[in-house]
């Protein structure tokens, strides 16, 4: 097995990079950029900030607990446990996932209809591409198996390709100058300091790395090393991708078009440039959904098979696909496109709601490593000289909560809070019934570290894949 472990620091920062960009990154980079112009790089900047923070959690998580494969819902059932395990692992890799997703098949509704089929309106081409996706994850079938790191390649190789050619004002199209660039709404520290939730969507899942660690040739050194040098990558390619944006598209046209993006590439290259971000939008899209449908009801049948979740999760179709899993996802998916909740107006504030779910889970992980830094104080392999005493946890827990406070302003925040409030009320309703009630144990029973890694060896030494984490990483 030892011989297998060849991948080095570049390897995980390259996949640290490519779990985490989407396409739905760059409508909300579009959007930010519009709002604040160049000041947005300031709100990149903080939520750059309080992730490295939350890349030392992670990395002294993985530190303690080597073995287990670093989801969520593991680490919080060690700090907090089964209620808030449900809550994290529920919040972060389903609730978050059928939002996203719903956004990605949206938007490839949207782009067929602009580009290919005008007539045929964009929900019903949205419903139609899901409707096979999920027939095709039904059989069992995964169709990007084999091009998976080219649709990735491919679109964090044009995201550059486009940054530079904007940035250096490279393009077919008119460059605007700054006398006739539009002014931004927001200003200010206060200000670009509120859009750090709208930025914070550009850098997440940083922990998606970890599952690969046992493929590392120094996983203790290149796991947080890698969230830190992917983290630093991103930020430079989207800093510079934003202002090439506002080199050829009005801060106004950017702020209020539903896919800024497709915007900013036709105007960068003519219908070169529309017809690449549309194929680029269309493959990641559909990888993305694709790739949720198959993890997550592999999440949640793993959850079943926890006493997590009802067992229904858990049964297969003779392809093996844990058909309850599947059916939820794509439900949800379908009732976002059909009632209109993803409509072209409300995209970011469906990835908003989304964001809220997975900063309520970054949270309850932060909690969990000073729980059971408290609770292990000698544990072996945690660097005591990165625990800093408590103060990039601290630091994640507030600045989490203020992109909760800040999410957005006006009718949008109190449409976001609606989804999250009343959906987070049924999770934590949920989570409490069927811990409390129909497994009838402690709310907060917390499981042993030594017992979840050596438990976690022994699956690895049968060959079984543990499945109450993310088993693809479902952003690309």
């Amino acid at each position: 097995m030892e011989n297998q472990k060849k991948l080095g620091l570049g390897s995980a920062v390259s996949v640290c990079v490519g779990l985490i960009v989407a396409t739905s990154c760059l409508l909300l980079l579009g959007q930010g950029m519009g709002l604040a112009g160049s000041g947005f790089i300031i709100s990149l900047g903080i939520v750059l900030f309080l992730n490295v923070m939350l890349s030392l959690t992670f990395g002294e998580l993985h530190a303690i607990m080597p073995d287990v494969e670093g989801g969520l819902g593991q680490y919080t059932l060690a700090g907090l446990g089964p209620v808030a395990s449900i809550i994290s692992n529920l919040s972060a890799y389903v609730i978050t996932m059928i939002l996203a997703s719903s956004v990605e098949m949206a938007m490839c509704g949207m782009v067929i209809n602009q580009i290919f089929l005008p007539m045929i309106p964009a929900p019903i081409l949205s419903v139609l591409l899901l409707a096979i996706l999920f027939l095709v994850n039904y059989n069992g079938v995964d169709i990007f198996a084999k091009v998976q790191n080219v649709v990735v390649v491919l679109l964090i190789g044009s995201l550059i390709a486009l940054g530079v050619i904007s940035f250096f004002n490279l393009g077919t199209g008119t460059v605007i100058t700054a006398a006739q660039q539009t002014p931004p709404p927001v200003t200010g520290i206060s200000g670009y300091a509120s859009l750090a939730a709208l930025a914070f969507w550009l850098f997440i899942g940083i922990e998606f790395v970890i599952p690969m660690a046992k493929d590392l040739r120094n996983p203790k050194r290149d796991v947080t090393l890698a969230m830190i040098l992917g983290l630093i990558l991103l930020f430079a390619v989207q800093a510079m991708l934003g202002v090439g944006m506002t080199h050829y598209v009005t801060l106004e046209a950017l702020a209020s078009s539903p896919m800024p993006h497709m915007l900013f590439a036709e105007n960068l290259l003519g219908d070169v440039g529309l017809y690449w971000m549309g194929i680029v939008t269309l493959l990641a899209g559909i990888s993305t959904a694709n790739t949720v449908l198959g993890s997550v009801s592999k999440i949640l049948s793993g959850m079943a098979q926890d006493d997590m979740m009802p067992k229904i999760f858990a049964k297969k179709n003779k392809s093996n696909i844990p058909v309850a899993g599947l059916v939820l996802i794509f439900g949800g998916d379908l009732v976002m496109l059909i009632t209109g909740f993803t409509q072209s107006s409300g995209l970011a504030t469906i990835l908003l709601a989304a964001s809220c779910f997975w900063l309520t889970s970054y949270i309850l992980v932060n909690i969990s490593v000073l729980v059971l830094r408290k609770k292990y104080p000698d544990m072996p392999g945690r660097n005591k000289k990165l625990t800093l005493f408590g103060i990039p946890q601290i630091l994640c827990i507030v600045g989490n909560v203020y992109m909760i406070w800040h999410i957005a302003e006006g009718d949008a925040r109190i449409l976001v809070y609606k989804i999250f409030f009343g959906l987070f009320a049924v999770l934590i309703a949920y989570s409490v019934v069927w811990v409390k009630v129909i497994k009838k144990i402690s709310l907060f029973e917390t499981a042993d570290v030594h017992e979840m890694n050596l438990r976690s060896q022994t699956e690895a030494g049968m060959g079984v894949k543990n499945t109450n984490v993310i088993i693809e990483p479902p952003l690309v």
